[in-house]
């Protein structure tokens, strides 16, 4: 069953310099139970998207368009249109977000145990002891030891990977059927980076929810989605399951994210490549493709195809689809 469909989202922000145009009209879905990885570099409009379909972004701030269909459990809405005030009441009950950094988005002067606590009270109209209760749940459930006393220490008191537990633990509080995490394993060592993943793999199975997985590095979503969104200059780029994607890259770009990662199932012969160039401004995007000053291959395409026109996010087979003209046609 489909969870959330989303259909041309456009985010544009205005400002004194011009119209930086974060996401354009991107479209795409994500099944119940599933787990979709959103790549690219910083920029690219991997969390913008994902704050748009929140209600995150200030509409006095951005111009937003598109729709986002999403069958809560009350029935389908639109998480676009629908009104921010109306939203709040999906916004961590049905829905629900795992921040970029713990440390921010854990408020200091209260304990860990009042956070979670007040994100259950406001979705159930229960005793506080209720609340208190499963918040205690859910922090055994993330794996933190005697819960029932850390819960009264502030997020200081805790380390990073640790914060980064409690930011799930008050994500999950009221069951979420979709769960965004925003680059979660981002200033993690990796054998924390290790543990998180798989405690959210662990988790997505355990509350049988779909999970939107927003990252840079190629290595996390290998072994940790379903399917893959490849995004650049606000545009998706290339959409495979995660198999596909990494057997078979057929956007350039992809090629380079997949090249710059170290691969332990291939020879150490060469050294790691770079991507060249830098990503675009989104305020001044190139004509064509937007891909085009950095691409090493589109000598490829005849009659500069590639500088004066935008390819469209084509089928390749196999539910495969890639922005390029290379192989279009194949």
């Amino acid at each position: 069953m489909t969870l959330l469909k989303v259909e041309n989202l456009s985010v544009d922000f205005p400002t004194p310099d011009g119209l930086v145009s974060a996401v354009h009209e991107t479209s795409f879905e994500i099944s119940a139970g599933e787990t979709l990885a959103i790549v690219g570099e910083s920029g690219s409009g991997k969390t913008v998207t994902n704050l748009a379909l929140m209600g995150l972004i200030p509409s006095r701030t951005a111009n937003i368009s598109g729709s986002a269909k999403f069958e809560s459990h009350d029935g389908p809405i639109d998480l676009i249109s629908m009104d921010r005030n109306e939203l709040r009441k999906y916004r961590g009950k049905d829905i629900a977000m795992i921040f970029q950094d713990p440390m921010s988005s854990l408020h200091p002067f209260y304990t860990i145990g009042d956070q979670i606590i007040e994100a259950h009270q406001i979705h159930n109209k229960v005793d506080i002891k209720v609340s208190k209760a499963r918040a205690i749940e859910l922090l055994e459930l993330v794996g933190i030891q005697g819960a029932d006393t850390r819960i009264k220490a502030f997020p200081h008191q805790f380390s990073g990977g640790m914060r980064q537990r409690v930011m799930i633990a008050m994500a999950l509080v009221n069951n979420p059927l979709l769960l965004i995490a925003d680059e979660p394993t981002t200033a993690l060592d990796v054998t924390v980076q290790a543990q998180i993943i798989k405690l959210l793999a662990d988790l997505q199975q355990e509350f049988k929810m779909a999970m939107i997985l927003i990252t840079h590095d190629m290595g996390v979503v290998a072994g940790a989605a379903d399917r893959v969104n490849v995004m650049y200059a606000g545009r998706i780029v290339e959409s495979a399951n995660v198999r596909d994607l990494y057997a078979n890259p057929l956007m350039p770009y992809t090629q380079g994210l997949l090249a710059s990662v170290p691969r332990m199932d291939r020879p150490h012969t060469n050294r790691l490549s770079a991507i060249p160039g830098q990503p675009p401004s989104m305020i001044a995007l190139p004509t064509g493709c937007s891909f085009n000053p950095r691409c090493t291959r589109k000598s490829e395409v005849g009659d500069s195809k590639c500088e004066t026109q935008m390819p469209d996010l084509t089928p390749r087979g196999n539910g495969h689809l890639s922005r390029c003209f290379i192989g279009e046609g194949a």
